[in-house]
Formats: structure tokens, sequence, C-alpha cells
């Protein structure tokens, strides 16, 4: 009987898309309102220029990013000539970490986390903070 992971491949950038959206639907209803139209872009790799910024040893460093400018700093409001907020998630870095961890942590249990922590950044919220929502999301 052949094996049947030998004919499995890694989920591809449209899968991970999937799983983000879905991630992003079992958090709590008003956690997704806050987030409005801060658009979730999948990416292979950071850039070399969030790599340089972020100090970064390897592009594997970092499974997500948000960029912009945080509400509690002034986000609402953007100035002039600022780019539009934004959540990454990268991911090569995060398939490395899932295959790496010895958790037991599903890829989706790593995304929602990913996820949360940089929505978190957007808006402010303490590491408790992120932890509370992730657990809502984990009882959805």
């Amino acid at each position: 009987m052949p094996n049947p992971w030998t004919s499995r491949t890694a989920p591809t950038l449209d899968d991970f898309e999937e799983i983000a959206a879905a991630a992003f639907a079992a958090l709590p209803e008003e956690f997704r309102a806050l987030v409005g139209d801060v658009p979730c872009v999948v990416s292979e790799f950071p850039d070399e220029e969030t790599i340089k910024e972020m100090e970064l040893d390897s592009e594997f460093d970092i499974l997500g990013l948000f960029s912009g400018v945080g509400l509690p700093q002034g986000g609402a409001n953007p100035f002039t000539g600022q780019l539009p907020n934004q959540i990454w998630l990268y991911r090569r870095p995060i398939l490395d970490y899932w295959a790496e961890s010895e958790t037991g942590e599903t890829l989706g249990e790593i995304i929602t986390h990913v996820l949360v922590h940089e929505i978190g950044h957007h808006f402010g919220f303490s590491d408790a903070d992120m932890e509370a929502i992730e657990a809502a999301a984990d009882r959805e």
C-alpha cells in the first residue's frame, strides 16, 4: 500500500490565504469588527527592506509583520504620504516553524497565533489580550 504522504505538497500561497481567511473568520466578532479594512497579505518571505529594518539574521526569523502605524500611535488618521496599514504572513518561515515545532500545534493554530499577534500590534493590545482572543477563537 503506498504511503499517503508521498503525493502531498506544501500549502501554496493561495492555500495560506484560505487558511488565514478561515482563521480570521473564527476570531471573536468584536475583534474582527475592529480590524475593518486592514488587508492581510501572504508572501513567501519578508522583502529585503524588512529584513534590514528588523535587523534579521535570516528571512526565516519572522513569521508575520504589522506594517504601518498602529491605532494607539495615530494610525486611524494617516499622514499624507503614509502607506496603508497592512498585515503580512510569511509562508515559508511559518511552514519551517510548523515543521520544527514539537508542540503539536496545527498549521491553522500557528497561522491564527501569528494573525492575532500582528492584528494585536495594530490595536496596541497586550500579550494577555491577545492570548484571550486566541483562546476565544479556539472555542469557536
